[in-house]
């Protein structure tokens, strides 16, 4: 089944407006602007309006894409903390300005913390296990171990690590194992040792390095990966999840990367991870696959 999934209920994330390659956000009191290049339609707000709101405007230099500065005006910090709350979750998240545009979250994933949250608590095995592979700074992580989860969090750069320590610390939360280690090369070993875990969150790059520079394509890995990650998943209580940022990447690819991997899944779900703003538009930030 192909759906639109989208967290509906964070008081402190607003995409306010989107179009002309950008969109406007607000995370909690700050509203920034970032470069979106699925943005392809027209700003329903004027350029001088999104100049008023924004505290913060990311610009990109011109021989490097990926890299950029922020424009700050006085009103706005360079380092913040926001909520995240679902039923029993009550998360904090320090955000801060970083010269690759991102902030410390993914708010599109707000949708699949949920999943994870509610899965967990479906369980019966007492303190399940969960491995959070490319983390990040913990969201995922967070939301399955509030929900009573053995968590492993997984990312290949310490820094980023740390940032995720902190956000549990500030959240309340104790217990997460960390592991700075290339995603791929921890998954073989998990299979080789013969662990298992209760759940699985995916959530690879279309291009990265690991921690000893182990390069990663999501086209050339991908799939050895999921097939790798079926031999770590528990057979009687488990959920997965695999989110997938590449433009190139259908959730329809995702779904037979899974059905190849697993099986045929009764409660499989597929469809467009989106964040709607408030003039209706919907901007696409990825698929997502999960059972």
């Amino acid at each position: 089944m192909i759906k639109l999934l989208t967290p509906v209920h964070w008081k402190d994330y607003e995409l306010i407006d989107s179009g002309n390659f950008e969109k406007l956000e607000r995370f909690g009191t700050q509203v920034l602007t970032r470069p979106e290049p699925q943005a392809v339609w027209d700003k329903s707000m004027s350029e001088q309006e999104w100049q008023n709101k924004s505290q913060a405007i990311f610009r990109k230099e011109k021989n490097d894409p990926e890299k950029g500065r922020w424009v700050l005006n006085k009103a706005c910090k360079e380092q913040w903390q926001i909520d995240y709350n679902y039923k029993s979750i009550s998360l904090k998240m320090r955000l801060g300005l970083t010269s690759f545009r991102h902030i410390g979250v993914f708010p599109e994933q707000g949708d699949n913390w949920d999943f994870i949250f509610d899965k967990i608590k479906e369980m019966k095995t007492p303190r399940p296990k969960v491995l959070n592979l490319f983390a990040y700074t913990g969201g995922a992580s967070l939301a399955a171990c509030a929900a009573g989860a053995e968590v492993v969090h997984v990312d290949s750069v310490k820094p980023v690590i740390s940032w995720a320590r902190e956000n549990m610390e500030i959240s309340g939360l104790d217990g997460i194992r960390w592991i700075v280690e290339d995603a791929l090369k921890f998954v073989k070993r998990e299979v080789r040792r013969g662990t298992r875990y209760n759940g699985i969150i995916l959530d690879p790059p279309a291009y990265g390095r690991g921690a000893d520079g182990e390069k990663w394509v999501l086209e050339e890995n991908i799939n050895e990966m999921i097939k790798l990650c079926s031999e770590l998943l528990d057979e009687k209580e488990n959920f997965f999840i695999m989110s997938l940022y590449s433009m190139g990447f259908s959730s329809l690819i995702g779904e037979n990367l899974i059905k190849s991997a697993f099986g045929k899944r009764e409660n499989m779900e597929s469809g467009e991870l989106f964040l709607e703003d408030g003039f209706g538009k919907k901007l696409p930030l990825g698929t997502v696959v999960r059972f």
